[in-house]
């Protein structure tokens, strides 16, 4: 008897299928160019990721040194005294609190000052 890998070879490619639904033109119905397309998504995607993490902690620290700099503080003393203080507070919490908490933000500022 014959034995032939159609079932898993089918299955392969309509899930590389579904993966390359929403491109454009051939890529999402040729079974080449689809594989090509969604290889390059994935890697692009993986490299987003890492991006997105770059991205959210400059936008923090653009943020605290805002906050920082209304309260006539720079971002790196502040980061200084912080250290010297012994706290620990991630700078997500740091940028959420300046936005959100300005007079609690002003302690943190007061501590690290008092640290330095």
């Amino acid at each position: 008897m014959r034995v032939t890998s159609s079932p898993a070879s089918r299955r392969r490619r309509k899930r590389i299928l579904k993966l390359a639904r929403g491109y454009r033109a051939n890529r999402s119905k040729l079974i080449r160019q689809a594989y090509i397309a969604v290889d390059r998504a994935m890697a692009h995607a993986y490299v987003g990721r890492k991006q997105k993490k770059r991205q959210y902690r400059r936008l923090w620290t653009q943020r605290i040194n805002a906050a920082c700099r209304a309260l006539d503080f720079k971002y790196s003393w502040f980061i200084d005294g912080l250290k010297k203080a012994n706290i620990e507070i991630n700078r997500k919490m740091l940028a959420d609190l300046a936005v959100q908490d300005p007079q609690t933000f002003a302690l943190f500022v007061e501590k690290a000052k008092a640290a330095r």
